[in-house]
């Protein structure tokens, strides 16, 4: 799987860290952001990052700053992205088995190395369930479109 992963400044040691550990577990990373510590805003490396996943280029995508607050409202502008902020692995697990979230963010000044690497490894490897939340993103769909998700004539049980 190739993912794309980003980070503001305060998040790029939790970033080369999240790299290394991806590589180990063979997927394939394409960075954004700061590498280096060095001054990075988070909103272009959440553009950077959801435009890769949106366009199909990477899979899924990973997204840290100091909260993970700024990253899930900036990779959310861009379409067909669903950015969840994450801080534990039950969170993960819910993202995407209802959500099916593709770009997982995360806040480095609030989680530790090991939770953050225990949180991603159960996000890449939860599957979508489909079904009655198959239907909720469609909607989340038609309100990225414009339109209003409660003029559907899909009235299932939830």
């Amino acid at each position: 799987m190739k993912l794309a992963i980003g980070a503001d400044h305060r998040g790029s040691e939790v970033l080369n860290n999240l790299r290394n550990y991806l590589s180990s577990h063979g997927y394939t990373v394409e960075p954004f952001g700061s590498l280096d510590g060095q001054l990075f805003d988070y909103p272009d490396a959440a553009y950077k990052v959801a435009v890769a996943v949106s366009d199909g280029r990477c899979e899924r995508g990973i997204l840290i700053c100091g909260s993970g607050i700024g990253m899930s409202i900036a990779a959310n502008k861009v379409a067909r992205v669903r950015a969840a902020l994450i801080h534990d692995e039950l969170d993960a697990e819910i993202s995407r088995r209802h959500n099916d979230a593709n770009v997982l963010c995360l806040p480095a000044g609030l989680v530790g190395s090991q939770s953050i690497e225990r949180i991603v490894g159960t996000w890449l490897e939860t599957p979508f369930e489909g079904g009655r939340h198959a239907r909720r993103n469609n909607k989340i769909h038609l309100i990225e479109q414009g339109h209003d998700p409660t003029a559907t004539r899909d009235v299932q049980s939830a």
